[in-house]
């Protein structure tokens, strides 16, 4: 890859990984008019390891309470910390349940153009009409464990390719009444184990191959993703302070609007 492909590639990664706007649609419309090479699975590790530094930075404070709560439970005195961590398993367990399966029975067969513009499209009504339709009573505070459970079970949808896993747990936040930073905070805070689960995994099959090198190339690219993402990040929680899902709704229908027209014009 040329230094401007890793530079742009960065970029979008670090963009679009926490938008509810889908970034795997991103990087197929990327792939089918830029006509680039795969990345490769070097870069893939790279740019979420940024990106997962991003999340760790900003919510560097419910990280820490969550650590300081299980520690604290340990000695029989439990905190909001504690109930916080514990929401984030429950959260987590039906996405690990579910790669397993999706994964030994689909393979890659669900990462075609045609899935990926379906999923950017529709699921980008689910996500205007959730926000709509869902009252804004509840904080994070407030959540139970069912709800976890939902969201959980939610994110499993995203291991179809541009469902787009913030959108699909923002919009079940939604549909419980969840007020909308704090939808976007919880479901960052479950992009943690959800991220670095599927880097520990690519991680795992560059041991012992060439391609386990460490290069300057993917250095740049772990620090221009880990900025992205971070900006994109404090961005949209202050969006979220004061306005809706709507703009990403609507950009998200002009992209599976195009990428049909270059699933089935061909």
């Amino acid at each position: 890859m040329t230094l401007l492909h890793i530079v742009i590639l960065s970029l979008f990664q670090g963009i679009v990984e926490f938008l509810p706007i889908s970034s795997w649609g991103h990087l197929v419309l990327l792939k089918e008019l830029a006509h680039w090479p795969d990345h490769g699975l070097v870069m893939e590790v790279a740019v979420h390891v940024g990106s997962l530094g991003a999340v760790v930075v900003y919510f560097r404070r419910d990280l820490w309470a969550m650590v300081l709560g299980v520690v604290r439970a340990t000695r029989g005195r439990p905190d909001p910390g504690t109930r916080l961590a514990a929401l984030m398993v429950v959260g987590t367990i039906p996405v690990v349940v579910a790669g397993f399966a999706v994964d030994r029975i689909f393979g890659d067969s669900l990462r075609t153009l045609e899935v990926v513009a379906w999923t950017t499209f529709v699921f980008a009504i689910v996500l205007y009409v959730t926000d709509r339709r869902g009252m804004t009573v509840r904080r994070l505070e407030h959540m139970a464990y069912g709800d976890a459970i939902v969201i959980g079970l939610a994110q499993t949808l995203a291991l179809v390719p541009g469902t787009s896993r913030s959108g699909i747990t923002m919009s079940a936040a939604r549909m419980l009444g969840i007020e909308r930073p704090d939808a976007a905070r919880f479901s960052m805070l479950l992009a943690v184990p959800a991220i670095l689960g599927a880097g520990v995994l690519k991680s795992a099959e560059l041991v012992g191959s060439d391609a386990a090198a460490l290069t300057l190339a993917s250095f740049i690219a772990a620090a221009l993703a880990f900025a992205a993402a971070l900006i994109a990040i404090t961005a949209l929680m202050a969006w979220l302070r004061r306005a809706g899902f709507t703009p990403f709704v609507v950009y998200r229908l002009i992209l599976g609007a195009g990428l049909l027209v270059l699933a089935y014009a061909t």
